[in-house]
């Protein structure tokens, strides 16, 4: 499996699967008693793809981009695995899936929640920005949160809006039906849902449109990185379909380049793919980063949608 990069950390702040029912976890770090915090007397446990925490429920001030909320629920970690490099996680998921995650609620209003029902957003909508690693670190600083709006500057109109899903697997999270995956004119798979998710490196397919698109390409599951390899480069563009427009991705932006293979352990003399085998049950496509680094993502609560745009 590739190693957590420092990139895929900080921005798993904006993760979906699943998400914090809190705006921060204490981690590495001793908790200092503040003059506005109080405890709920609440435990908070949460488990992620890549670790878990738990702890103590307090509320307190919370000022993030400028804005701030005065009695933010925050999970305090008294223990948490799987975590390197940072001091928390903020969550901007459905508030679903705070359900269960502390012993006294049955859901935690988040940081986005409360900004919009205290009036210092006039609409629940974050526009998130990514843009593609460059070079041979993993760890570059170009992204960037909208809260409450978007940033007509970091995209090109249009702007396309798909209405999440509101049963099965994927709705709990920032879900959407998918018409179909593509590799150049081959249809790989049709008829899924999956889920947007920034929190995760890779585009994970349902199995069947992952052995489809390894046929297509004469590739294999590489047994040491997990990843799809290939003796010969691809050629074609890889598509997904929402609704009836369809997001490509060129050769050039769903290969690992080859300027991050050292550290990434990769071998040289391969090609290899950010795509990979999602699973054929339950949540089994998760499209994370490596195409929203190409397109401008919004997530927008109060009507219930996501829309994308190419990046400027």
């Amino acid at each position: 499996m590739l190693p957590q990069s420092p990139l895929e950390e900080i921005l798993g702040i904006l993760s979906s699967i699943p998400d914090l029912p809190t705006p921060g976890a204490v981690l590495n770090h001793l908790v200092k008693k503040t003059s506005t915090g109080k405890s709920t007397g609440g435990s908070v446990r949460v488990s992620y793809g890549s670790g878990s925490f738990s702890g103590t429920e307090y509320t307190d001030k919370v000022s993030f981009g400028g804005l701030t909320v005065n009695s933010q629920s925050i999970g305090a970690a008294s223990s948490a695995t799987g975590f390197q490099g940072v001091d928390g996680i903020i969550g901007f998921g459905p508030v679903d899936l705070t359900q269960g995650t502390v012993s006294n609620a049955n859901t935690v209003p988040t940081f986005m929640d409360n900004l919009y029902n205290q009036g210092s957003i006039s609409t629940e909508v974050l526009g998130v920005s990514f843009r593609p690693e460059s070079g041979s670190d993993t760890d570059d600083t170009n992204g960037e949160l909208t809260l409450g709006g978007t940033d007509s500057s970091k995209y090109t109109a249009p702007l396309t809006y798909f209405s999440t899903l509101k049963s099965g697997s994927a709705a709990p999270y920032w879900g959407l039906s998918i018409a179909k995956f593509t590799y150049g004119s081959t249809t790989l798979a049709s008829g899924s849902s999956g889920i947007i998710d920034t929190g995760t490196t890779l585009i994970y397919i349902p199995t069947s449109a992952y052995n489809s698109f390894l046929s297509a390409t004469g590739g294999r599951t590489d047994s040491t990185s997990g990843l799809a390899a290939f003796t010969a480069k691809p050629t074609s563009n890889f598509g997904i379909t929402f609704g009836s427009t369809t997001y490509t991705l060129t050769p050039a932006q769903y290969l690992v380049p080859q300027a991050q293979y050292s550290f990434y352990g990769l071998s040289s003399g391969k090609y290899y793919a950010w795509i990979n085998d999602g699973g054929s049950s339950g949540v089994n496509c998760i499209i994370g980063q490596k195409f929203l680094e190409n397109y401008y993502s919004v997530y927008d609560t109060t009507n219930g949608r996501i829309g994308f745009a190419k990046n400027s």
